[in-house]
């Protein structure tokens, strides 16, 4: 038996004003976006904001349902929305921000399973790196360089 060690690096923001301006700019859209989050049974809005390679930024924000699968999670709105709209143009960056009605939330929020594998699609599709900026209401700012690094062991067309 083999032990092996699998580890990424992060950069901590202490704040959204430490973020590149392209970067700020795109945070900045998804706590836009994240305001028109339809979440009446959880309280917990999301926004993400994407940034293609020709310039477009996209957005999303989570939309629940009664019906509770039936819902959609605002990374893959956004995502799905560029995929569609955007055919054949790489995803180079998504910034994700969350806030809840119940409480203030300070750590940075992470994609779900089901995101970081619908994301990983595309960053697997397109051959090349999707940066992640990762914040919660307010608070620090989280920068992932890969979806590849938050879900080591995807499963991806490979195995199909």
């Amino acid at each position: 038996m083999i032990k092996q060690n699998i580890s990424f690096d992060i950069s901590v923001y202490d704040s959204l004003e430490e973020l590149l301006k392209e970067d700020k700019e795109l945070m900045q859209l998804a706590i836009a976006a994240r305001e028109k989050a339809y979440a009446p049974y959880s309280g917990f809005n999301v926004g993400a904001a994407v940034l293609l390679e020709n310039g477009k930024v996209v957005t999303g924000s989570n939309q629940e349902n009664a019906a509770y699968p039936s819902g959609l999670c605002a990374e893959r709105v956004a995502v799905f929305y560029a995929g569609a709209n955007y055919p054949g143009v790489k995803i180079k960056k998504i910034a994700i921000t969350a806030a809840s009605v119940n409480y203030v939330v300070e750590r940075a929020a992470a994609p779900c399973g089901n995101c970081r594998q619908a994301i990983s699609e595309y960053e697997v599709k397109q051959d090349s790196p999707i940066a992640l900026f990762l914040m919660g209401e307010k608070g620090k700012v989280l920068q992932c360089n890969a979806i590849a690094d938050i879900l080591p062991l995807a499963f991806t067309s490979n195995y199909l």
